[in-house]
């Protein structure tokens, strides 16, 4: 089969209404026939992702078969679940607030996250200081992997800026990954009580550049957006009449106590750019044509495929299932 000439225009969605049509009988036919469930829980976080996640659950299942779940905690923006509460209404769907901080004050996570940070950047307070951590190098040009930095930002406003050494960088991505875990959970508990599915929010570059947290928001029955591009995802957010804030809100992490937007902590470029980049790199575009439709140069081109490879690398542990292989029977059949 030919490839299409690569152009900007190659992931626009040519009848929107189809594919809801096609997405939504097959969530239906999921939930219903392979999981036999009675309904879904989607955890609701004020995003596109999950707001069009809800709108396609509610056409596949109907609003009386769906609950939606929102899970703030101390560092979350209240934005989030003002939107969720409204997208909520809107798709006449029931909710329930789950308020993690408390389970995440016995997990430790702030504490242990917290202690990284001073390790880092002694001066830091948390009780006035806000901190995030993002990418930073490696940008187009550079062979260089792009590195975590921590940013701590003070009362007034200014910044200190540090380059993250590798334990303090794992310790606060682990410590932090209790509140993806956390919500994984309550998710989970809803879903039990009501013999409903868990129906998951990532889109594709969260699924394939793993930009999740395995058994966190990784963790879902089904992925009914797992194959769409971000623009895409707003593509369909406009025929489901997604609200117009959600849908103009900046993408954010949502999980450090500093404002981050999702370009700044892992993607590195905006949606638009980005999904064309990477459009290109699975389909092994040559370089050039890709950098003469984006009005980049080769080079920077195939330095951003060398990152994508890299990220997918790095990530594939992510996107695994347990080892459990033959060769463990043939060790257990010798045990005494």
């Amino acid at each position: 089969m030919e490839r299409k000439t690569f152009h900007k225009d190659i992931l626009r969605i040519r009848d929107v209404e189809r594919l809801v049509k096609v997405i939504t009988e097959k969530l239906k036919d999921d939930v219903m026939q392979n999981l036999r469930r009675f309904g879904g829980v989607v955890g609701l976080s004020g995003g596109v992702d999950s707001s069009v996640t809800l709108a396609l659950a509610v056409r596949a299942l109907g609003a009386e078969n769906i609950l939606g779940i929102m899970m703030p905690e101390k560092d979350s923006n209240p934005d989030s679940l003002e939107l969720a509460t409204k997208l909520a209404g809107q798709f006449g769907v029931k909710t329930i607030v789950e308020e993690i901080t408390g389970p995440l004050n016995g997990f430790g996570c702030y504490d242990r996250r917290d202690q990284a940070v001073k390790e880092v950047i002694p001066g830091y307070d948390p009780g006035t200081h806000k901190m995030k951590i993002g990418l930073r190098d490696g940008k187009p040009g550079s062979n260089l992997p792009p590195l975590f930095h921590l940013t701590v930002v003070k009362p007034d406003g200014s910044e200190i800026v540090r380059r993250l050494p590798p334990e303090q960088m794992r310790t606060i991505i682990a410590a932090s990954n209790f509140k993806q875990r956390s919500r994984m959970s309550f998710l989970y508990y809803h879903a039990e009580r009501l013999h409903y599915a868990v129906i998951g929010t990532p889109n594709k570059h969260e699924v394939d550049q793993g930009f999740f947290v395995k058994y966190g928001d990784g963790g879902a029955d089904v992925f009914p957006i797992g194959r769409l591009y971000k623009t895409q995802v707003y593509q369909l957010a406009a025929y489901l009449d997604i609200p117009l804030e959600i849908r103009e809100r900046v993408p954010t992490t949502d999980t450090y106590s500093a404002e981050q937007t999702q370009e700044e902590f892992f993607y590195q470029y905006p949606f638009e750019k980005l999904d064309l980049l990477w459009h290109g790199f699975e389909n092994r575009v040559d370089p050039k044509e890709v950098a003469s439709v984006m009005g980049m140069t080769k080079k920077e081109v195939s330095s951003i495929y060398k990152n994508f490879e890299r990220k997918q690398q790095t990530t594939d542990y992510l996107r695994m299932q347990p080892i459990n292989d033959y060769d463990y029977l043939k060790i257990s059949d010798q045990t005494p």
